[in-house]
Formats: C-alpha cells, sequence, structure tokens
C-alpha cells in the first residue's frame, strides 16, 4: 500500500477482524481473545495515521497482536487464571473411530475430524511460546515465513529454525500420543 493512501479505519476492522479474533482465540482462548482483539484494533485505530505502508496492513496486524498476545501470556494474572482453570477435557487422539472412519455417517466425521483439530491445537498449545507463534503463523494462519519474519520482527533464517524445531516437537508429541495413521 502506497504511504499517501488513506486508510479507512472501518474497513481495516471488517477485513482484518475475523483473522485476528481467529489468530488470539487459538493463542489464548476465546475469552482472553475478545478483549484483546478489541485491544488490537484500538491501538490499530490509534496508529493507523502514522501506518508508513512499508508492511502490508495485515502484517503489521499480525504484529501488534502478537505483541499483545506475548504481553498477555507473560502477564502473572493470565497465568494464575490459566493454572486456576480446571481441564475437565482431555486430549484422546487414539481410538478405533478412526479406523472406522469410511463406516460413520457425515456427521460422525466431521466430528471426528474436530475432535482431532482440537487434539493437535491441544499440543501446539504445549510448545514453548517462541515456537507456538511461528508454528500458529505458519501452518494455521498460512502465513509465509517472510510475512512471520516480518510480523515477529526476526530474520527468516530465525523464523525456518524456530518453525522446524516447533514442527519437530509437535510431531514428536502427536506420535507419541497419537497413532501416526491418523495425523498422515
Amino acid at each position: 500500500m502506497h504511504p499517501s493512501t488513506t486508510l479507512d479505519f472501518q474497513q481495516v476492522y471488517d477485513t482484518y477482524q475475523p483473522r485476528i479474533l481467529r489468530y488470539l482465540t487459538r493463542l489464548l482462548g476465546p475469552q482472553e481473545a475478545e478483549d484483546l482483539a478489541q485491544e488490537v484494533f484500538l491501538r490499530a485505530h490509534q496508529s493507523l495515521d502514522s501506518f508508513r505502508g512499508e508492511a502490508q496492513i495485515s502484517t503489521w496486524l499480525y504484529r501488534i497482536a502478537s505483541n499483545a498476545a506475548i504481553d498477555r501470556l507473560r502477564s502473572a494474572s493470565f497465568r494464575q487464571g490459566k493454572a486456576e482453570i480446571e481441564l475437565d477435557e482431555h486430549c484422546e487422539c487414539g481410538g478405533e473411530e478412526m479406523g472406522r472412519a469410511h463406516l460413520l455417517a457425515p456427521v460422525e466425521i466431521v466430528l471426528l475430524e474436530k475432535d482431532r483439530y482440537h487434539c493437535f491445537m491441544d499440543y501446539i498449545e504445549q510448545l514453548p511460546l517462541s515456537y507456538k507463534l511461528i508454528v500458529l503463523l505458519s501452518e494455521v494462519e498460512e502465513l509465509t515465513t517472510g510475512e512471520i519474519a516480518k510480523i515477529m520482527g526476526l530474520s527468516q533464517e530465525t523464523v525456518k529454525i524456530r518453525l522446524h524445531r516447533g514442527r519437530t516437537r509437535l510431531f514428536q508429541a502427536l506420535r507419541e500420543n497419537c497413532k501416526p495413521e491418523e495425523w498422515m
């Protein structure tokens, strides 16, 4: 975008709010994400006039969101609240249901896929923060290493290394806890 182009905040919000909210939900959970997404767009609104167009607007917004999420994840109040939540749901990756997928009704297949997705996200959640952000941006948000480098303020080599290490840890956890044929 050319720096002299005037950005309309409502258009930016309408275009990118669902993506940023989805990204933050994956990082923090739905309750935290709603509040933080509002903060991200408040910051963006306040800084929109100074946006120079050196990066894409999406890259700029993801960077604001990532920095805000990192701050929130590091905050004592967030960690305390997270420690107090008792999870009743455990990841059940294994099971003969997946092997019988061809015998199931379409609704059951969708539910199994949803369970597999939540299990996958549970293991991403367990990654160290420096890997989790990059894996989410790459694997879930489908951004390139160049875009991730700009968002995170890192070199592309650092992003590639962290992405490789994050994927390695993720797939190791999946191999240890799930049947390989269910993930490939």
